[in-house]
C-alpha cells in the first residue's frame, strides 16, 4: 500500500477504533486500497471474517470533506431496510482524531463495475447486457420510491426553490472560472446561454421531493457476477433530497450513443445489447409513478452542468494547474454536450 493511503488510513487506530465499536476483534487483514470514480479514499479490509469497505475523504477535499461523509453515512443508514441496492451501512466514525476526517464503514459488495470490464457471463450475452441497462432504471425508480420523509431525511438539503437555483447556481460555477488565468471565457462555449435561458423558460411547475444520488452513472454502480442485476448503487457523497428525475437526466447525459462512444467518463465494451436512451425513458415511465413528460428539460440540465463541470478542468489547464491534454479533451467534451442541449432545445 503507497504510504499516503497509509498515513490516512492508520491500521492501528483503525483497530483501536472498531475494538472500542465492538466491530469484530483481531488484526485486520488484507488491508488494501481500492479504486474509484472519485478522489475519495477507498480501502477494503477483512476482520473476523466479514469483509468491509472504509471511505473517508482525501487529504484536500474540493469541499468540508467530514460533513460529506456524514451525510452519506446518513443516507446508507437511512436506506438500510429499503429495496434499493447499495453497501450495507455498518458503522460511522465523525471523530476526526482517529484518521484525520469522519469515515465511513460498509459492508462489501460482492458485485463488479461494468466500465472495468465485463465478466464472461455477461461479455458473451446481448441480451444479459440489455437487462443490466433496464436494471440502472430500476435502481432509479426504487430509490424514487423512498418516503425521504418517513426514513428521517426531512432535513437534508433544501427542497424549497430547488429546481429554481439550478441554472444560476451552474451558471456561476462557470462564471468562477475567470480566476484562472488564460481561460477564453464563456465565449469558448457556444450556445450556453442560449441553453440556460430556455432552462429558465421551460422549468418544471412542481415535482415530488425524493433521495437523489446526485451521480447516477455507469461508473457509480455494481452488478451482480451471475447476472443483469444491480449489486449496489455506489458513491452516495452528493446524495441530498431534490428531484429525482434529474438522476434520470444525468444518467441519459452520461449514457454512451449506440455505438458505445461516451461525451464523458469510461465506457463498457462491448456495448451492443444496451439500451439506448429512449429506453430507458420508456422504462422509466412504465415503472415509476413520476411523469417523464419533461425529461427533456432534464437532459437538458445535465448537459448544461456537465459541460460546466468539464469546463472547470479546462479552465485550470489554462493556468498550469491541470494536464493541458485532459483538459482540452474535457473541453471539447463540454461543447460536445452544450451543442446536444442545444439541440435537444430546437427539436423540442
Amino acid at each position: 500500500m503507497d504510504q499516503t493511503w497509509k498515513d490516512l488510513v492508520n491500521a492501528e487506530r483503525l483497530q483501536a477504533w472498531l475494538d472500542s465499536e465492538g466491530l469484530g476483534d483481531g488484526p485486520l487483514e488484507n488491508l488494501r486500497p481500492l479504486g474509484g470514480g472519485t478522489q475519495n479514499i477507498l480501502v477494503s479490509f477483512e476482520r473476523s471474517g466479514q469483509a468491509y469497505v472504509l471511505r473517508r475523504p482525501p487529504l484536500h477535499p474540493n469541499s468540508d470533506g467530514t460533513e460529506t461523509m456524514k451525510r452519506e453515512a446518513r443516507i446508507l443508514e437511512a436506506l438500510a431496510q429499503e429495496d434499493v441496492p447499495h453497501p450495507r451501512f455498518v458503522a460511522t466514525c465523525s471523530d476526526t482524531s482517529v484518521l484525520g476526517a469522519a469515515f465511513v464503514i460498509t459492508r462489501r459488495v460482492d458485485g463488479f463495475n461494468a466500465t472495468e470490464g465485463l465478466p464472461p457471463l455477461h461479455r458473451a450475452d446481448p441480451a444479459i447486457r440489455r437487462r443490466m441497462g433496464l436494471a440502472m432504471v430500476d435502481g432509479l425508480v426504487a430509490l424514487g420510491r423512498v418516503d425521504h420523509v418517513t426514513v428521517g431525511l426531512a432535513d437534508v438539503g433544501r427542497v424549497e426553490g430547488f429546481l429554481e437555483r439550478q441554472v444560476g447556481r451552474w451558471r456561476r460555477v462557470l462564471d468562477s472560472y475567470i480566476a484562472y488565468e488564460s481561460w477564453p471565457g464563456v465565449e469558448g462555449l457556444p450556445g450556453v446561454d442560449a441553453v440556460a435561458a430556455w432552462l429558465e423558460q421551460h422549468r418544471p411547475l412542481s415535482f415530488a421531493p425524493g433521495i437523489m444520488h446526485g451521480d447516477f452513472h455507469l461508473a457509480n454502480v455494481m452488478f451482480q457476477p451471475d447476472g443483469p442485476e444491480l449489486a449496489a448503487i455506489v458513491d452516495w457523497e452528493m446524495a441530498t433530497i431534490g428531484d429525482p428525475l434529474i438522476d434520470l437526466g444525468w444518467l441519459l447525459a452520461t449514457w454512451p450513443d449506440r455505438s458505445g462512444a461516451a461525451h464523458t467518463g469510461p465506457t463498457v465494451a462491448p456495448w451492443d445489447g444496451f439500451p439506448s436512451g429512449d429506453e430507458l425513458v420508456a422504462r422509466y415511465a412504465e415503472t415509476s409513478t413520476r411523469s417523464v413528460a419533461d425529461i427533456d428539460w432534464y437532459r437538458v440540465l445535465a448537459c448544461y452542468k456537465l459541460g460546466i463541470l468539464l469546463e472547470g478542468t479546462f479552465a485550470r489547464s489554462c493556468a498550469g494547474k491541470a494536464s493541458k491534454d485532459i483538459g482540452q479533451t474535457l473541453h471539447d467534451n463540454a461543447v460536445r454536450l452544450l451543442a446536444r442541449a442545444n439541440s435537444l432545445v430546437e427539436s423540442g
